[in-house]
């Protein structure tokens, strides 16, 4: 009977050591490191506020050119307006164990095409720090590179 269960858990392991996941290409560079920086403070109880490091705010207004993958929010083939992300949308930028990686909402000066392979943008980095419901982080009048 012993020997049955250990086949049966042999087996088991041999069927993970197998299954491999796909790995993404690692996007993070030194910008995409910089809006990293920034993070959320409690000011007072239910009320969180973000902070951006001054490294950070240096690269506001500023053109930036940024590699990662289209996250669509909207069905269709191409696209003038996303997020972008250091994660493509097959591994589920909102899913999974730790915080959602660093996103970007783009707005674009012509459509793109939709790809699951990293792209590279170009355009002007804009900091939202109003408090509101939009995007903390946009890319404006970015163009593919």
């Amino acid at each position: 009977m012993m020997k049955k269960y250990i086949t049966v858990l042999l087996i088991l392991i041999s069927f993970t050591a197998v299954a491999q996941v796909n790995v993404h290409t690692d996007m993070r560079t030194p910008t995409w490191n910089l809006i990293g920086l920034k993070y959320d403070k409690q000011v007072k109880p239910l009320v969180w506020q973000a902070v951006f490091p001054p490294a950070l705010k240096a690269i506001h207004n500023k053109v930036i050119e940024l590699p990662g993958y289209i996250i669509p929010t909207k069905v269709g083939n191409s696209f003038s307006e996303f997020m972008f992300s250091i994660v493509p949308v097959a591994s589920c930028p909102y899913c999974g164990t730790g915080d959602i990686p660093s996103m970007i909402e783009v707005k674009t000066l012509k459509p793109i095409n939709w790809t699951e392979e990293p792209i590279t943008l170009r355009g002007k980095f804009i900091i939202n720090d109003s408090g509101d419901s939009r995007s903390t982080f946009f890319l404006l009048d970015a163009v593919k590179q």
